[in-house]
């Protein structure tokens, strides 16, 4: 039995940064990853990271960019938080040595992204999460913070008086199953952009956190609210960053046409990301697409300005489309990309099962609220990592060593067993992933239609059957890739559940839940947050609702959201 004051469960950004906030405070802190931490998917984050470092912005219309970039369902409080702490945490990462790109004067550079009002979004070419990643990781190995790689944790633990005593984790390269004790432990875990066939999520982002916490006790949030990026390579769904349209690149359709003039007649290709796909998706639909996409063009920008400010970019168009967009426009498509949804937690990223928190993509603070501008996310993460590190530390600080359940990890391995000894029937965790995750982009995309989301809701019986008569070829212990799909597999399931649910429910079109049976915002019956518990007893996903949190200032009154 391993045992740790602070069990951090995920080495991206938030991970990472809660992680030197918990050596700060002078506690045993350790992080389990299921890959090794600069594998994180933070890392591939391109476009940039969202602070008012200019003396002529202000974290006030930051602020207000996101409320209204929301749709007006993100958490008042939280959003000035995070926009207050914006311009401290980007210095922070810059005195820690973070390579962010400078003007000629030496101050860091800052582009335009989508919703945003100034050029407030700082950047290191097109890899900024790569950067702060690295920058953060030579933090924690001059801390000597243990490290856990390579190990899936497969379930949260919980004592007799339903507080966090830890985790229990498999040890991929070895098979062995292993229990984990902590007085907190905090998810830092990503995104669920795998529930979706087409997306821009690496492999990995399978909503682990999110599902383990669910199952557990604690809570989701607004789960039906997943953003699609508007420029996903055409063919693999990966990501093109926005900031190479805040460089100035144009969304044509396959005759050369700028089109989002129609659709936001003032920010045009830099309006916020869920007007900005639903217009693509309009395109499309309508046949002015080509393929099932559309063409962001950068060829006006010169060589020059590319291969300094999109030199990833570039190299990914020539390797995965056969394009240089030095010559040639790139094709893209709306793709699944973010989750607005998560672990609900408090404005200081405490969850409302005890001892558990989370920050980053896998919580939902709620800043992002039904749409996030882009930027918020790196910052979310470094914003939320500290001051949700910051709080779990002081809690353990006063919290006795829990006690931790000895058949947690009997539980797991007999799990696993089970997984294991399935008879060589029904489909293999990849197929069934791939049917569910065709189905969700089908039938709960960009625009959700009545007849799609009754279909995709009826096939959630029929899911959880076919999951339990999957099977797996791999029986062994070692490196067993088969049965980490599977267990994926489980969690993705359950999340989609949510989705669907939350989708279903909401009457409504705000921010990335399009409606076309219910085309308007209605802020009388939903400006509120879906909840959504697991009931034990039933092995069901329920529904509720609070409140969004609001502090009353007159500019957050909702209006409607026009670019």
């Amino acid at each position: 039995m391993k045992s740790h004051d602070l069990v951090i469960v995920g080495a991206g950004l938030a991970g990472m940064r809660a992680a030197v906030e918990a050596v700060e405070a002078n506690i045993d802190v350790a992080i389990i990853t299921k890959i090794h931490p600069l594998r994180s998917h933070s890392c591939a984050a391109q476009g940039g990271v969202n602070a008012a470092i200019d003396p002529n912005d202000s974290w006030e219309v930051h602020a207000y960019d996101t409320v209204k970039g929301s749709d007006y369902i993100g958490d008042e409080d939280a959003i000035e938080l995070m926009t207050r702490e914006a311009p401290e945490a980007i210095l922070e990462m810059d005195r820690m040595g973070c390579p962010f790109s400078r003007l000629e004067q030496g101050e860091i550079a800052q582009r335009p992204f989508g919703g945003a009002s100034f050029d407030r979004t700082c950047y290191a070419a097109d890899r900024t999460g790569q950067v702060m990643l690295h920058t953060l990781w030579e933090q924690l190995v001059k801390a000597k913070v243990p490290v856990y790689q390579e190990c899936h944790v497969l379930k949260l633990v919980t004592d007799s008086e339903n507080h966090v005593a830890g985790v229990v984790a498999l040890d991929i390269a070895t098979g062995m199953v292993f229990g984990v004790r902590g007085k907190a432990v905090l998810m830092g875990t990503g995104g669920y952009g795998r529930v979706f066939i087409s997306n821009t999520n690496a492999t990995t982002n399978t909503g682990d956190g999110m599902a383990l916490a669910l199952r557990a006790g604690a809570p989701l949030a607004d789960m039906e609210f997943v953003q699609f990026h508007p420029t996903g390579l055409l063919t693999s769904g990966i990501l093109v960053t926005e900031g190479a349209r805040g460089e100035g690149g144009y969304l044509v359709d396959k005759e050369g046409n700028r089109f989002m003039e129609k659709y936001a007649p003032s920010k045009k290709e830099l309006a916020s990301r869920d007007v900005v796909s639903r217009a693509e998706q309009t395109e499309i639909m309508e046949g002015r697409g080509d393929n099932g996409g559309i063409f962001l063009d950068l060829r006006h920008l010169g060589a020059e300005k590319i291969l300094e400010r999109l030199p990833q970019i570039r190299q990914l168009t020539i390797d995965l489309e056969g394009v240089d967009p030095i010559h040639a426009p790139i094709p893209v498509r709306p793709t699944a990309h973010y989750s607005m949804g998560g672990i609900r937690t408090d404005a200081y990223g405490a969850s409302p099962l005890k001892g558990l928190y989370a920050a980053g993509e896998a919580a939902c603070v709620s800043v992002h609220g039904a749409n996030r501008l882009g930027g918020n996310s790196l910052l979310d993460a470094t914003v939320f990592g500290k001051i949700t590190g910051k709080a779990a530390s002081d809690y353990v600080k006063s919290r006795p060593e829990p006690n931790f359940p000895d058949e947690a990890v009997a539980e797991v391995r007999e799990h696993i067993r089970e997984i294991k000894m399935h008879e060589d029937f029904g489909l293999r965790p990849v197929e069934l992933h791939a049917r569910m995750a065709s189905a969700m982009n089908s039938f709960c995309g960009v625009f959700r239609t009545p007849e799609g989301l009754e279909q995709i809701s009826t096939q959630k019986d029929g899911r959880r059957q076919r999951y339990k008569q999957i099977h797996i070829d791999d029986k062994s212990n070692a490196f067993n890739m088969d049965l980490l799909r599977a267990v994926e597999l489980e969690n993705l399931i359950d999340l989609a559940e949510c989705i669907v649910r939350g989708a279903i429910a909401r009457t409504e079109s705000r921010g990335a839940h399009s409606r076309t049976d219910f085309p308007k915002r209605d802020d009388a019956q939903w400006r509120k947050h879906s909840l959504f518990s697991w009931n034990r007893d039933q092995g069901v996903v329920e529904l509720s609702y609070e409140d969004v949190r609001t502090i009353g200032k007159e500019s957050y009154i909702p209006k409607e959201r026009v670019y």
